[in-house]
This record gives structure tokens, sequence and C-alpha cells, in this order.
């Protein structure tokens, strides 16, 4: 287990060498793996027929979501001090099957993050050169499958990612500088885009109304395809529609797990860590926040094109020249995403089969390049084929759940571990012979709220253990009343709200029991505060941006996850290494 290289912070490894990271390198490192594709791929789509220009607080939601999972993450990071990854961290911490369901659900995310990206990246390019490919390719292969597949396989998407996959497999040391390079053109576009959208933009756009739709559709003579109006204003379509712009969004802010990945190397961990954290996430919403609203304010949000945005709205403008400039910014932001998500991919599918999880020959390392081969092969064709066959929409939103899902299983899991003993297996032996003798340990109501022991014991573990569980089913079942809502409250019912209060009423009481339960007295250099308040509040908001994705996308998710436990308990389960991961 302990093998696992994040092999995106290959930055890691120049700035540590020199000596400890400052609080500034920190929030450096994660500003730089964050910042990437995600507002090219984006913007189209959640302004368009999502949200519109409220898009600008979609990503502070994303953003406030990602800080609450980030410092789940920091203590984690102080829990196993190595480079790794929520797979890692729940090996250690609660054992293999988690393990196993975030390591299958990080596969996930990393071949639809690649893949989401290479068909921007398709779509960027061949929006350049007058929409020739995806025409062609329209007329002589359609898919004519609704809300399955996309329109028509990109093969191009597809060949780019082939390209990408045979380059991995030969060399891969050269690609650090080329990232480099490009990430420094990625911020230059992106810092011209937003100066250009606040000198050129129009406030205007912000508050349209059905008339300038009409307007619009009158000047064009119908012939350009403009997206749905919704109510028009600042937020053209309700407060549901932030909700679900806010769930595709948290897509941009994957990265941050980089910065706990290196806290050993932090001068000052109590402080430079989360500081880092919070900073990074900060800097990366400005940045998020300042692109699309320079976007909204060129273009209104209904005559974006999903895809490529940004070029498309130079155009509108009249900069016809500027398209090309920020169309090589896009192409070079959306490569250097494909590559990173590649490293990891083809990473986390190696130490997966290494440690028996997943078959064998995935873990198999090549002699001459110390490069698992194999893994890097078979990830690259599974993430073409998804690339050249479902839609940019789908692929971002199954990114999206598949990371809330991670993110989830590591607040429940930092919930968990802080209330169980910390006992050798001595202790944990003398522990159960004394819990089943006649001084066992009675569980009482007035032990609830007012345990016996000041640290962690079998009983208040357990305690904890199944009050959360109830706390999840609870917050599961207000998540599903909150969602439906808007249909509710049109019966008029007047039991809605008494549901919603008493559902508030159980999660606080039950909440306070756990916040009554010792806790583990380890010291770390950091750990969450607020438990149990912060991890759960974190559960909560990653659980109902979850429920704001599509019935699509749940089903996408429930085919990936059954082949998941296939291979799991056909395989996994027989040949993972048993041995204790610390």
């Amino acid at each position: 287990v302990g093998c696992y290289t994040h092999f995106s912070s290959q930055y890691v490894a120049k700035i540590s060498t020199a000596g400890r990271l400052s609080t500034l390198d920190i929030v450096a490192l994660g500003v730089v793996n964050t910042v990437g594709a995600g507002v090219y791929v984006l913007a189209g789509e959640v302004a368009s027929d999502k949200a519109g220009p409220s898009i600008v607080i979609c990503f502070l939601v994303a953003a406030l979501s990602s800080v609450l999972a980030a410092l789940c993450y920091a203590e984690f990071s102080a829990r196993v001090p190595h480079s790794a990854s929520a797979y890692l961290y729940n090996y250690v911490t609660v054992g293999e099957l988690w393990a196993f369901i975030t390591g299958w659900n990080l596969i996930l995310s990393y071949v639809t993050g690649a893949a989401s990206v290479a068909r921007a990246w398709s779509l960027a390019f061949d929006n350049l050169i007058g929409n020739q490919i995806s025409q062609t390719l329209h007329e002589s292969i359609p898919l004519n499958i609704p809300h399955v597949f996309a329109e028509y396989p990109d093969f191009f998407a597809m060949g780019l990612m082939l390209l990408f996959t045979g380059l991995l497999a030969v060399r891969a040391s050269e690609f650090v500088l080329v990232t480099t390079v490009f990430t420094v053109v990625n911020v230059l576009v992106l810092g011209f885009v937003i100066i250009s959208g606040f000198l050129k933009g129009k406030l205007h756009n912000w508050w349209l109304t059905e008339e300038d739709y009409i307007m619009t559709m009158f000047r064009l003579n119908d012939t350009s395809p403009l997206g749905p109006l919704g109510y028009g204003g600042f937020v053209p379509f309700g407060f549901q529609g932030i909700l679900r712009g806010a769930a595709t969004c948290f897509y941009a802010f994957t990265g941050f797990d980089s910065v706990v990945t290196i806290a050993e190397e932090a001068q000052n961990l109590q402080r430079s860590v989360p500081m880092g954290i919070v900073i990074s996430v900060f800097i990366c919403f400005l940045v998020y926040f300042g692109v699309s609203s320079a976007l909204t304010l060129m273009v209104p949000y209904y005559q974006l094109q999903p895809g490529s945005p940004l070029p498309e709205a130079f155009l509108h403008i009249g900069w016809a020249p500027a398209r090309y400039v920020v169309a090589i910014g896009a192409l070079c932001a959306l490569s250097t995403s494909i590559l990173d998500s590649m490293f990891l991919l083809r990473w986390m599918t190696f130490v997966m089969a290494d440690d028996g999880l997943l078959f064998g020959v995935l873990a198999r390392i090549d002699s001459k390049t110390s490069i698992p081969i194999v893994a890097t092969v078979v990830s690259g064709i599974i993430t073409a084929l998804m690339t050249s066959f479902f839609r940019l929409t789908d692929l971002v939103d199954l990114m999206s759940f598949g990371t809330l899902l991670t993110y989830s299983l590591v607040a429940v899991c930092i919930l968990i571990v802080r209330y169980q003993p910390e006992l050798n297996d001595e202790e944990n032996e003398a522990e159960a012979q004394e819990e089943n003798g006649p001084a066992a340990e009675k569980l009482t109501l007035w032990r609830l709220f007012c345990p016996g022991s000041s640290t962690p014991t079998p009983l208040s573990g357990r305690v904890v253990y199944v009050c959360f569980s109830l706390v999840a089913l609870l917050l599961l079942l207000l998540c599903l009343v909150l969602v439906q809502w808007p249909v509710l409250l049109l019966f008029e019912n007047p039991l809605l709200i008494i549901v919603v209060v008493l559902l508030l009423i159980l999660i606080t009481g039950i909440t306070g029991v756990i916040w009554r339960q010792p806790q583990s007295p380890t010291l770390l250099y950091f750990k969450v505060p607020a438990l149990p308040f912060l991890p759960i509040m974190s559960v909560f908001m990653n659980v109902y941006l979850m429920m704001q994705l599509t019935l699509g996308t749940w089903a996408l998710f429930g085919v990936w996850m059954l082949i998941g436990f296939a291979i799991y308990f056909g395989y996994g389960i027989h040949h993972a290494c048993r041995i204790n991961p610390t």
C-alpha cells in the first residue's frame, strides 16, 4: 500500500529538496494543481442551461464544499504522512472494503476527468476549423440513442486519448517541463480573459429578459441555436439551478489534495496545511469567479456554446484575433489536465493491482522504463472509449459524482477514527475480556451523554458507529425531502414542514450524542475542528450536491459500482494483501 506515489505532484520533488515548505509554497502548489481545465470545460455547460450568470454563486458553493472536504484530507495526511490519496488513508484507517470503494471511485474520477477534458479539447479544436469534424461525424455515424450516448462518436477525441496514452507509455520525465510551460500560458490567458471581459462586457447581460431573448432571435433570423431562457435575470433557472450548477462546478476544485500529500514538508504543520488549503481554494474561486463573470458579461448566457465558450466570446464582441489566442491557451490547459489525469489514473490502477484488489497483470512494471505499461494501456483504452461515446455533460457530472462520494467517505472515516480506541493487541484482548466480564461497561441513557471515560472505549466507539449510521440515513432522507421541496410545496402539505423539523431534531440529537463521546487523545499536527459537526456538514453538502445530478448520472454510477463489486468479490477479496498497511 505504501508504494503509491502521487505522480502529479512532481513539482513537490523540486521544491522540497531545497528545504522545508512555507505556507506560500503550499498555496502555490494548491493553485497550480487546481486551476486547470475546469473553467474551460464548465463555463459553457453550467451557464448555458443550469445557472446563467449565477454560475459565480455555483463556484462559491462548490468552493465551500471543497474546503470542508480538504480539511478532512488534512487530518488524514497527519495520520498517514506519506504521499498518498484517499485510497491509502482509508486502507490504513478503516480497512480493505472501504479502500476498494474509494480507490474505485478515484479511478472513475480520473477516467471521466481525462475523458471530459479530451472531449472539450476536441470541441475547442473543432471550433477553430469551423466545426468540420463534428459535422462530418454527425452526418456519417449518428448515434440515435438519446440520454445514453453522445449524438456521434468523437473519434478525434478518442485518437487524442490514445496518442497521450502512447506518449505516457514511452517516457514521462519530459512532461514536467511541458506542463509547467502550459500552466504559465494558461494563467496568462485567463488573466487576459478576465481583463477583457470587464472592459468589453455589459452589465445588462446579467439581467436579460424574454424581450432580449426574442430580439436576439430576430436579429439572428433564428439561424443560430439559442439555449433555454429560464426566468431571465441573474438567476434564470432559480435556486435549483444554482445547486445543479454547484454540483457540476465541484469538478473545477479537484486537485487540492496535492496540498495534503506533502504536509510533512511544511515548516509549520499546524498553520501551513489548513491555511494553504483555504487560501488556495479561495484563490481558485477568485479565478473562476473572474472568468465566469467576464464570460457571462460578454455573451448572453443563452448564446453560450458548450465546449468552446471562451474563444467564441471574443468572436461575439468583435475581437476575432483574440479568439485564437484564447483557444491556444485553452488547448494548453486542457492538454496539461489530460496528462495529469492520466498520470493519476495509471498509478491508482497500478497500486490497487499491486495490493491485489485489481488484476495482478495491471501491476507489471517495464524493466527499462519503470513504467506500469499494462496499467497505462488498459486505462488509456477505457478512457478513450468513454471519450468517444459519452457526452461532455455526462462525463463532467459522473466525475463530480465520484469525487463527491470519495470526499464523503473521507469525512466519514475521520469521524469514525477519531472516536475509536487506539490499543495494541494485548490491550485489545484485555479490553475484550473485561467487556465480557462482570465489570463490563453498561450502556444506559445517562452514559450516552455522560460517558464514564475520558478516552475512547470499545463501547463508545460502537455508540459513535451506530449513531453516525443513523445520522447518515437521516441526512439522506433530509436531502431527498429538500430536493423535492419545490414539488411538494405545490401540494401545500403542512406535513412537509413537520417532517423537515422532525428530521432536523433527530439529526441534532444524535449528533449531540456523538459529540459527547470521548475522542482519541493522539497528538497530530492538525485535527479537523468542530468535530463531529464539520464532517457531518461536509457529508450533508456532498450528498445534497449529488442529489442535484441527473438520474442518468446515478444510473451510470450504479453500473460502474456493479462492475467494481464484481471485480472485488470475484477476485480482489481473494488476492488482497493480508498485511497491516501501517
